[in-house]
């Protein structure tokens, strides 16, 4: 029988903190009910990211859609002989 193994992979970050820095988070991994230290900062700083990421996507998408917007208003493109017929088309409906 085979099995399948799974191996995740580790980091290692190291930082220094003040005094303070450290006693401050751990409160809060206590009272946050995290198991300990190390929880509570990988699980704080993933959803930091997570947040950075997701905003900065947003503006990049929202810079890109004006960009397309402001592009097709002030750069538009030739109608085809379809739109073109179908304009005619509405104008005779209104006469």
């Amino acid at each position: 029988m085979l099995t399948k193994s799974t191996s995740s992979k580790n980091a290692r970050f190291d930082t220094r903190l003040t005094i303070e820095q450290k006693l401050l988070f751990e409160r809060a991994a206590q009272l946050g009910g995290y198991r300990n230290l190390t929880d509570f900062v990988i699980m704080a700083v993933q959803e930091k990211a997570k947040e950075i990421i997701e905003e900065q996507e947003r503006i990049i998408a929202s810079e890109r859609d004006s960009e397309m917007f402001f592009e097709a208003v002030f750069n538009p493109d030739q109608p085809n002989n379809e739109l073109l017929k179908a304009a005619d088309a509405f104008k005779d409906q209104l006469k």
